[in-house]
């Protein structure tokens, strides 16, 4: 959809994530018309999808942003 049109004709081709909320097909079809670029379909849950088995198995929210954090000072 960028480079059909939003692209510059001085840009390079996108690349890129399309996240799509429901499966729409004439859609997919559009994004996936130029099969010579590489590919990945996937679909994903969010969390109030997953079980409670998994939701336990994560670590807590605060306890990754600690982490990222101090990734963040890691790099200074």
């Amino acid at each position: 959809m960028l480079d059909g049109f939003e692209r510059k004709p001085h840009e390079n081709p996108a690349i890129g994530i399309i996240l799509c909320k429901d499966m729409n097909k004439s859609f997919v079809d559009y994004v996936i018309q130029d099969y010579t670029k590489p590919l990945g379909v996937a679909t994903y849950k969010t969390s109030k999808d997953m079980s409670e088995e998994l939701k336990k198995a994560l670590p807590p929210v605060e306890a990754l942003k600690r982490l990222l954090d101090s990734e963040d000072l890691d790099e200074e």
